[in-house]
């Protein structure tokens, strides 16, 4: 898969895109179909299900918010796949108010189980929209990387507060309600009854290098790109991750 994403943007998703494209790779190998019927929760303005759209895959966009839902139908009119993206407003805890249960080879769960009320109704519903074998893919905030993050910038009161917070919250102020661990997040994804494919550890060093550097700096770029998928499965570095991404399979799917 190419990357759909601005050179520096890329750092962030990289990682993430290649996992996925494994995933998507193996589901049309093993149905036979070129097009699946991919779920993207929380989608917001199609920056996964744009490009998806793009290899041929059939995208469902659900997003509570309408100026979100408003950019994503700009954004695959613009890239000419406004057939294969849908986009519903709603949200995790509603999600069978809007979508097929049931009715999705591969479901993404990405930047969403920080912001509901219960993260495991999340999951649980996650899976329920997939099909008999499928994959889900789960992104959420890794609690290492906010501590490391404010003890890097001399906010030591902070770091330690996130790191003893039941939600690993740093304070007051902190825009995310909610980080998890990479065990709490593969405990939800197999609570959930799915076998856990894959772990990743995401932004385990792009967030922490100054930009100055990687912009100016000739090759830092994808020398830092290496860098992060080379450690990104190792779990030594899931713990001071800024994003974790876990692979769910169905029993048939990882079986296979």
């Amino acid at each position: 898969m190419s990357d759909p994403m601005r050179p520096r943007a890329a750092l962030r998703t990289a990682v993430v895109w290649e996992v996925l494209q494994d995933a998507l790779d193996r589901r049309v190998k093993a149905t036979g179909r070129q097009a699946l019927d991919v779920l993207d929760t929380g989608g917001g303005s199609g920056n996964f299900a744009v490009p998806l759209a793009r290899l041929g895959h059939r995208v469902t966009v659900v997003d509570p918010s309408p100026n979100a839902l408003f950019a994503l139908e700009r954004r695959a009119a613009e890239a000419e796949v406004a057939d294969r993206v849908k986009g519903v407003q709603g949200d995790a805890h509603g999600l069978f108010d809007v979508v097929e249960r049931g009715g999705y080879d591969v479901v993404l769960c990405h930047g969403v189980l920080e912001y509901v009320d219960d993260p495991a109704e999340g999951v649980r519903n996650a899976v329920a929209a997939l099909r008999a074998e499928g994959v889900l893919s789960l992104l959420a905030a890794g609690l290492g990387g906010a501590v490391l993050a404010r003890a890097l910038a001399g906010h030591f009161k902070e770091a330690k507060q996130a790191l003893q917070d039941p939600d690993g919250r740093w304070g007051q102020g902190d825009p995310v309600p909610r980080r998890f661990t990479a065990e709490q997040l593969t405990a939800l994804v197999e609570g959930a009854g799915l076998a856990v494919g894959a772990v990743h550890g995401v932004r385990v060093f792009a967030d922490l290098v100054p930009g100055v550097l990687v912009d100016t700096e000739p090759g830092a770029l994808e020398a830092l790109l290496k860098l992060e998928e080379a450690a990104a499965e190792l779990p030594a570095f899931h713990s001071v991750a800024t994003q974790l991404h876990v692979l769910g399979e169905t029993g048939e799917t990882a079986g296979a």
